[in-house]
């Protein structure tokens, strides 16, 4: 299956409320608004979304209205993996008859999983969704099971709708190995902030990021110098976005990436617990890094 995506795609935040729900026009928003700062996509209900902090019913509202605000401005790829194959069909299916552009699905966790569990799973969802663009989701650090690059490359040759894989992975290495082998319309795009550079070098569609939220610049600025064939100018970027990476905890507390676009003049609300806002002390002290390293 050929499904085309290149360039930005924010991993979204989701905006809570003091009380913990969810705040979907809000969501809407910070969608419009990104939007309008060049990306290519949003990938809501993901990690960085607290998307395994909602229900499903959340879930599902939120994606119909995302759709709604931008689907047909930019592609919202929906982030709809579960811990069990019953509930990513019913989120993916959903999707699709939502009118989202792809789903993102990551490997089920909590348990261990060899590659014949896994390949049932993925799968199981593609036949349920049939016709519709399947991202492997690969975040072993969070999902506890690894896609290894012969099972990625074995369901992307197999399988027709598994259209493309987001690697936060953390491996340039098998991440480049994909890249080098993967059947012609396979779309990759990466989902680690500090090589970004390096990815797009080796053939990297895009990428899938935190970070995007709350400055998009960064990452833009890296796609269009590589695209110029301006490698030093493309470095000099990518060292910029490594300090924001630094700044923002790599991702640790999804709180200071709220906190950097509340600073920025988006306020994205709260965080859902268990996760927690920062104090009244890191805020300050955030504040001043990003002061100084002119991101606001």
């Amino acid at each position: 299956m050929r499904f085309k995506i290149e360039g930005l795609v924010p991993a979204l935040l989701t905006p809570f409320d003091k009380n913990g729900a969810v705040m979907y026009d809000r969501a809407c928003a910070l969608a419009e608004r990104l939007a309008g700062q060049g990306v290519a996509g949003i990938f809501p209900c993901g990690t960085t979304g607290e998307g395994m902090l909602l229900s499903v019913a959340e879930r599902k509202k939120l994606i119909e209205e995302l759709v709604g605000a931008v689907g047909k401005r930019i592609k919202v790829i929906a982030h709809t993996g579960t811990l069990d194959t019953a509930s990513t069909i019913n989120l993916t299916c959903h999707a699709m008859e939502t009118g989202a552009a792809a789903a993102g699905v990551i490997a089920p966790g909590f348990y261990t999983y060899d590659d014949a569990a896994l390949a049932r799973h993925y799968k199981s969802v593609a036949r349920a969704a049939k016709g519709f663009p399947i991202f492997l989701y690969n975040l072993p650090g969070c999902a506890k099971n690894a896609l290894s690059p012969d099972f990625i490359l074995s369901l992307a040759e197999g399988v027709d709708n598994i259209a493309g894989l987001k690697d936060s992975a953390g491996s340039i290495q098998n991440l480049a190995r994909v890249l080098d082998q993967r059947p012609a319309g396979f779309r990759v795009l990466n989902g680690v902030d500090e090589y970004t550079f390096q990815a797009k070098l080796s053939g990297a569609d895009g990428s899938v990021t935190s970070t995007a939220n709350v400055a998009p610049e960064l990452f833009l600025n890296v796609f269009k110098a590589v695209a110029k064939g301006n490698l030093t100018a493309a470095r000099k970027c990518q060292k910029r976005l490594n300090e924001a990476c630094k700044l923002f905890q790599y991702g640790k507390m999804v709180a200071y990436y709220k906190e950097g676009l509340r600073l920025r003049g988006f306020d994205p609300g709260y965080v859902r617990a268990p996760q927690r806002e920062l104090t009244a002390g890191e805020k300050r002290a955030f504040a001043k890094d990003l002061e100084t390293s002119g991101l606001i």
